[in-house]
């Protein structure tokens, strides 16, 4: 089956069905993410080679484009999910690759800090095979309900000064602590806060090298969210986008970077 059928089977099946009850209830959407996995559609834009469908951004956002008017929390799960699985895909191990690829795992974006301005203050200590998390991270869509985060701190290296370190926190990782109610829209997004203080992952989930995870964003999470963007308009651009494009954001010039790059990039 076609993505297109198979979007149009989930969407009068299952997510208009749950829409009104995610909204009026502000209850997260899991039985359209669970559909959504089992069509294909949440490992849409993975390689064909892992399990996936082999789509490219403009696909993945126009299936996007086509649930926000039904359910916008799904959608909202929908961006969150494609742009983190675009970093497990050039950076995961191929467990976590192939389990994206088959819709049985539900990725979610953890940048955006709890903090002043936005600056990066999430920090990383590695001892031997294991590296300690503190951080406050906001924004987060499906928070509590994703199985995985992809979660940016400073970097973990002594001899590595500037730029951000990206993670593949996993959602049972002892001591993430999500609050029980919901601070973001859609509230059926389950869009919150997520704390670490602290979380202890092994060192080999790091996603990318040390230090270079500005440069992971820039060649994966920032084209997908500008990409959803053109496809959707403002009003349902992921707040993660905002904090890519701030001058604030990781080390010094790493804003200015991404800002440079979402000014030239094509809408």
């Amino acid at each position: 089956m076609s993505y297109p059928n198979a979007l149009r089977d989930v969407l009068d099946d299952v997510i208009a069905p749950c829409a009104e009850r995610a909204h009026r209830e502000g209850k997260f959407p899991r039985e359209a993410v669970t559909a959504l996995g089992r069509a294909g559609l949440l490992g849409l834009t993975c390689p064909a080679e892992p399990g996936g469908g082999g789509a490219d951004l403009a696909q993945a956002a126009e299936v996007v484009a086509q649930v926000t008017p039904v359910c916008p929390a799904t959608a909202a799960v929908l961006q969150s999910h494609y742009a983190a699985a675009a970093v497990v895909e050039a950076h995961g191990g191929p467990w976590l690759r192939e389990e994206v690829a088959g819709g049985r795992h539900l990725c979610t974006l953890a940048l955006v800090e709890d903090g002043a301005h936005g600056a990066a203050q999430s920090t990383a200590c590695r001892t031997g095979d294991v590296v300690t998390l503190r951080a406050r991270k906001r924004d987060v869509v499906a928070a509590g309900e994703a199985d995985s985060y992809v979660w940016s701190t400073l970097p973990v290296g002594p001899g590595v000064a500037d730029g951000l370190t990206l993670w593949g926190v996993p959602a049972h990782a002892p001591g993430l602590f999500v609050p029980a109610r919901a601070t973001g829209v859609p509230r059926a997004s389950a869009a919150s806060t997520v704390g670490a203080d602290p979380v202890r992952v092994p060192a080999e989930v790091m996603l990318g090298a040390d230090g270079e995870g500005v440069g992971v964003l820039l060649d994966a999470v920032l084209p997908w969210l500008l990409e959803l963007r053109a496809a959707v308009g403002a009003a349902a651009v992921h707040p993660t986008l905002d904090t890519l494009t701030g001058p604030a954001f990781g080390a010094a010039g790493s804003g200015q970077a991404l800002a440079t790059s979402a000014a030239t990039a094509p809408r």
